[in-house]
């Protein structure tokens, strides 16, 4: 089972990396783990970036990090209204950043680390409204459709 990848206490790691990284923010972060990733792994993350529906928040400024471990495939995906106020390499950029710890088997560091990275992004793109809820989990999703 893909939870076994990490332990409760590195998922726990990463669930307070999403709900710091929502603090004073609109933006809204989730994270996906599989096993394997048998296509192109943008295709693969934007199947789940629909099937988590994070494509209907209202300010279109959700971010997907998806991981399909054992085939080392990683992707970061922003919605349109994240996409068009970023520089068009920073998903890129933070990406490469993110994939240094994770050649070095750090996973949790690198997933949180990049989650915290786009935080402070969404902070200065879309800042928290006091009408603000959070609209999709934190809670990491795992496995296949």
């Amino acid at each position: 089972m893909d939870k076994e990848f990490f332990s409760q206490q590195d998922r726990d790691r990463i669930v307070a990396a999403i709900k710091e990284a929502e603090l004073d923010t609109s933006g809204e972060i989730r994270v996906h783990i599989e096993r394997k990733c048998d296509e192109d792994v943008l295709d693969r993350a934007a199947f789940w970036f629909e099937k988590l529906k994070i494509h209907k928040t209202a300010l279109r400024n959700g971010v997907l990090f998806y991981l399909a471990y054992e085939d080392r495939k990683f992707a970061v995906l922003g919605d349109a209204g994240i996409n068009a106020k970023v520089p068009a390499d920073f998903w890129n950029e933070l990406k490469e950043r993110m994939v240094v710890a994770f050649k070095e088997g750090r996973f949790v560091d690198g997933l949180s680390n990049g989650i915290l990275e786009s935080g402070k992004l969404l902070k200065s793109n879309f800042p928290h409204q006091s009408d603000d809820v959070n609209e999709l989990s934190d809670d990491i999703s795992f496995g296949k459709n």
